[in-house]
């Protein structure tokens, strides 16, 4: 008998039916990769597995069978006795799963004593053993820390420790690493192949990113709009796949080993699908957009690429936060400069600086020590010629208001501040709205799209917002902070491309600040690396990335997924040799 069994998976939210007709097995031990795009109905799949659709409304057809529980027609109590003991589920968020007021071994000793109704004293000793087992160092200590004081990487660790207390015979991980680093993604992925070895339990990994299945998994289930696509052993399905939406998934793939070549855009480079500007459901840059050339709002002329002057520098940034002996510098030390229509990358692990340097920069944090100059001045707080665009747009739109008034602050802003005597606040609003209408267009939306709110729009339709009103303010330099990082191939393809797009008509220059170091060669003329608050390299992209000089830099580069099953073994065996040799935290 299969550890899970689907056969004609149906689940409907009303009107939409998210799962349609899907059939698949997974056997005991083996490894089961879902792939798709932002809602083919992954993780609607995954959470079917466990019936967590009960009770919500959704309507659940066909047969699904999990560890011999038939998940439609188990009682409460068999599904509370799945839960957690035959089948966990490590979801894609772990400081949401986590509750902020309870010390993690406590959670984890609690989920113990559900399923197996020991003492607390053995719970608690069970807690530390699996925390252990997953690699968080000093566990007693650690076990008493609440969710807040571990790290990323660690509290992914803590999540999948609390889904080994009851020894699963299958572990559901939800988008695992998504929005971690490369370093830490490699460690999270070494760990799941680890467990597998070691437990002989079965996986079913949810993730968009086709490279963190090509390390992990066996077999691979490609899934667009509900629907099987492709499915077959993981090598011969990313090595020769037979379906044109799978050529296209993999062609969005950004590779660390591709070239950037003057002029290009990203989504060329890579292969990936441009959408198409005549469907109104496409989530890109209409045809007429963008313009090849013209004059900015400003003045100035668009410049074809890379100038010699240079817009922005930082000269020895610092920045501190905390007092005294406990001041800790996320930034030391920094100088770069940013040229006119050029793109600098930053690349980096979490807690490297990245964020607090690109904020710096913009003005929305003072340093305590060094300048930042804009176009050879002096520029202390929040300089209009320099805007953001954050990693989670969600969180930076506000919520209550539509996304054409959000875009229409810094207009308002602009207008209060030039307006005279002349002129009126009705003919001010015709035109702050006509101009939210022309980014909103710009950026591949449409003028309707004023009067809606964020939770109305997709999270790469939502970065476009986040674009246009950054654009709003006339900019001559963006700072992007992780722009695409919790975005799937595709949508990430068609936002980097729009990025291109508009510093090629605007003659902007780009801070690309980012994790992942194939994006950043995609979209990058220079990259600078940091490592603990400081640059450790920098230089044009293809020297960094062909022949890195620090070590550090080398090490990031092997750990960046591998299209090539083969080559993610081999590169998973020289980590552990590696980590043999000098244990690596997170």
């Amino acid at each position: 008998m299969s550890l899970v069994d689907v056969t004609d998976l149906t689940v409907e939210f009303g009107a939409l039916r998210a799962v349609d007709g899907l059939s698949f097995r997974l056997e005991e031990g083996a490894a089961l990769g879902l792939v798709g795009e932002s809602g083919s109905g992954k993780s609607t799949v995954a959470s079917a597995l466990l019936g967590l659709h009960r009770g919500t409304g959704a309507t659940v057809g066909g047969s699904v069978r999990v560890a011999g529980t038939d998940v439609g027609t188990a009682s409460d109590e068999e599904l509370r006795r799945l839960r957690g003991g035959r089948a966990a589920m490590v979801f894609q968020d772990p400081l949401s799963s986590l509750d902020p007021y309870y010390a993690i071994g406590d959670q984890i000793a609690e989920v113990y004593r559900v399923h197996t109704r020991v003492s607390r004293r053995a719970a608690r000793a069970r807690a530390v053993r699996v925390l252990e087992r997953v690699g968080i160092p000093d566990p007693v200590r650690r076990s008493r820390s609440r969710p807040h004081e571990f790290s990323g990487g660690m509290r992914q660790r803590a999540l999948i420790a609390m889904a080994l207390a009851c020894e699963p015979d299958l572990l559901i991980a939800d988008e695992p690493t998504t929005a971690l680093d490369v370093t830490v993604q490699a460690q999270i992925l070494d760990l799941l192949h680890t467990l597998r070895e070691e437990t002989g339990m079965g996986l079913l990994l949810v993730t968009h990113d086709v490279g963190v299945a090509a390390e992990s998994v066996d077999e691979v289930l490609v899934m667009r709009h509900g629907r099987l696509v492709e499915h077959g052993p993981v090598g011969a399905v990313l090595a020769a796949p037979a379906q044109p939406y799978t050529r296209e998934l993999l062609g969005a793939v950004p590779r660390v080993e591709a070239r950037r070549t003057a002029g290009e855009q990203p989504s060329e480079k890579s292969g990936g699908p441009l959408p198409d500007a005549r469907r109104p459901d496409a989530d890109g840059p209409r045809a007429d957009s963008v313009r090849a050339d013209g004059p900015r709002a400003d003045g100035r002329r668009a410049v074809a690429g890379p100038s010699d002057e240079v817009v922005l520098e930082a000269h020895g940034l610092r920045r501190e936060f905390g007092r005294g002996k406990r001041a800790l510098a996320a930034v030391d030390g920094v100088s770069l400069t940013v040229r006119r229509g050029e793109t600098l990358g930053v690349v980096g692990e979490s807690g490297s600086g990245k964020t607090t340097l690109g904020r710096m920069l913009v003005g929305l944090l003072e340093p305590t020590a060094g300048e930042v100059r804009y176009e050879g001045r002096v520029s202390s707080g929040v300089n209009p010629a320099v805007q953001m665009v954050f990693q989670d747009p969600v969180s930076s739109l506000n919520p209550r208001r539509s996304v054409g008034e959000s875009i229409a602050d810094p207009l308002r802003a602009r207008a209060r501040g030039g307006r005279g005597a002349r002129g009126g606040r009705a003919r001010d609003e015709t035109a702050v709205r006509a101009r939210v209408t022309e980014l909103l267009e710009r950026v591949g939306l449409e003028a309707a799209h004023y009067d809606r709110y964020p939770h109305e729009f997709s999270g790469g339709q939502r970065q476009r917002v986040g674009i246009a009103r950054a654009l709003a303010a006339d900019p001559s330099v963006i700072v992007c902070d992780e722009p695409v990082s919790a975005l799937d191939v595709t949508t990430q393809a068609q936002v980097v491309a729009l990025l291109g797009e508009l510093q090629r008509e605007l003659g902007l220059a780009l801070v690309f600040v980012a994790h992942d170091l194939a994006v950043v060669r995609q979209v990058s003329d220079r990259v600078a690396v940091m490592r603990r608050g400081r640059v450790v390299e920098e230089g044009p992209a293809d020297e960094v990335y062909e022949s890195p000089r620090d070590p550090y830099t080398r090490q990031l580069l092997a750990a960046v997924p591998a299209l090539d099953p083969a080559v993610a073994a081999r590169r998973r065996a020289e980590r552990r040799r590696a980590e043999r040799r000098e244990p690596a935290l997170t």
